[in-house]
């Protein structure tokens, strides 16, 4: 243990700074699971009192944010922990659960510290919730402490609150976007998506296609890159800030393309290691990246979608799509249990002539409720894909330009003030009549 730990505070969000404040919230609502971020390949070794700790501990080595981090989890507390490192070397970090009172609970991490190495980092769970207890134990090098009842969530954060630098820039958020079924335009969605995000909040955004053989981003956004995201995947070692700077295609001021190479007399084996270690260079250097994922299922594409920080499924409203898009919740549900639910995404809805299934009974049979709903529009989307434009480029009035920033707001967890103070009639009599108490 470091005899020169001090508090860590929480590791910083991006919130967007240059949004124009007439138009968005000042900051994002972070929502819980967002401030707990992916934490790096280090070893992590539990040593709990009790078995409801433990299992705690257990579903957060089973979390996507843990997904590189090696996790054991033993019992008997402390003075398990300072027999075992007295043979042992000690790990990068030691979770220790003590129902010690105080004075005991420092004079047995004394012991401990005399076989720790001094760039481990220890966390404390105890039962004592006493300002002058947590003083005194960052004094003598513990990393964190939190009070008992834990939940997986609360630890994750803990945890990558002392791996992610808060004087650095934070870990970009991931948005992989996946269509229900194949043609319902979840490409469409992603794109407009991706390029409201970047204009409404006047960040850097990058969109990722993963459709190698046959993604649309180039020809979305008319541009015929040479090289493009196969070229990282080919050889995802190499991938560094500076050859990713080549390697994007700039779209607009804050807007990049990852654009797939789209030829066919070649083979695209994709790993998920390198697909993963490609994102992970990417969430690096930019704030949020949209990754368009194509209509198949392959472990890469699996693990892409359970490792996103969000998941936007969109869907026609039909039964084959009701039918995938439950069995994507479903998945999501049993596999990100730590995470907030999926985003339901309803496209080209109120097709003439189409049987279809209402809104209202898609939304109750998945569970969902959709936070956007765009209507059948072959006109301004033909139009918008032939000039290679975004829709709101083409049209900013039109209805399904208003969906797109939604859908972008609603992802990052933020709102349109336009939105919000909108107010009845009556507003100026009810404000007159509040003084008036």
């Amino acid at each position: 243990m470091s005899n020169q730990a001090k508090p860590i505070p929480s590791a910083p969000e991006y919130t967007g700074v240059g949004a124009p404040l007439a138009e968005l919230d000042e900051e994002a609502i972070v929502a819980p699971a967002a401030r707990a971020r992916p934490i790096p390949r280090i070893s992590i070794q539990a040593f709990c009192e009790n078995g409801a700790t433990a299992e705690i501990i257990q579903i957060a080595s089973e979390d996507r944010r843990l997904a590189k981090a090696h996790v054991s989890v033993h019992m008997g507390g402390i003075e398990a922990a300072v027999i075992h490192y007295q043979q042992n070397p000690t790990p990068n970090l030691i979770v220790l659960e003590s129902s010690l009172p105080p004075e005991h609970l420092v004079s047995e991490l004394d012991r401990l510290a005399e076989n720790c190495d001094p760039g481990t980092k220890v966390l404390v769970i105890g039962q004592v919730n006493d300002v002058m207890l947590y003083r005194e134990l960052l004094r003598r090098g513990v990393s964190e402490y939190l009070v008992e009842p834990i939940e997986p969530l609360q630890l994750m954060e803990a945890i990558s609150n002392l791996y992610n630098n808060p004087d650095t820039e934070p870990v970009g958020h991931v948005y992989a976007f996946v269509g229900a079924k194949g043609g319902v335009g979840s490409s469409t969605i992603c794109h407009n998506t991706a390029w409201a995000l970047s204009e409404a909040l006047k960040s850097n955004v990058v969109i990722a296609d993963l459709d190698l053989a046959f993604g649309t981003t180039g020809l979305d956004f008319n541009q015929d890159p040479m090289q493009g995201i196969a070229d990282a995947l080919s050889t995802p070692e190499r991938l560094d800030e500076v050859l990713l700077d080549r390697l994007l295609t700039k779209c607009s001021e804050h807007l990049s393309i990852f654009a797939a190479p789209v030829v066919l007399d070649r083979d695209y084996d994709i790993s998920v290691e390198g697909c993963d270690q490609v994102i992970d260079v990417v969430r690096q250097n930019v704030p949020y990246v949209a990754v368009d994922l194509p209509h198949l299922w392959t472990a890469w594409a699996k693990s892409v979608m359970l490792q996103a920080d969000e998941v936007i499924i969109t869907a026609a409203p039909d039964l084959a799509n009701l039918r995938n898009a439950k069995n994507l919740v479903d998945l999501l549900a049993q596999m990100r249990r730590n995470d907030s639910k999926p985003r339901l995404v309803m496209n080209m809805v109120n097709m003439p002539k189409r049987p279809e299934i209402s809104i209202k009974e898609f939304e109750s049979a998945v569970g969902l409720k959709a936070i956007s709903v765009i209507d059948f529009d072959s006109e301004t989307f033909g139009q918008a894909a032939n000039n290679g434009q975004m829709i709101e480029e083409l049209n900013a009035k039109a209805k399904p330009a208003a969906g797109f920033r939604d859908i972008a707001l609603a992802i990052t967890n933020r709102r349109d003030t336009h939105v919000a103070k909108k107010s009845s009639a009556l507003a100026p009599f009810l404000e007159k009549f509040k003084l008036k108490l």
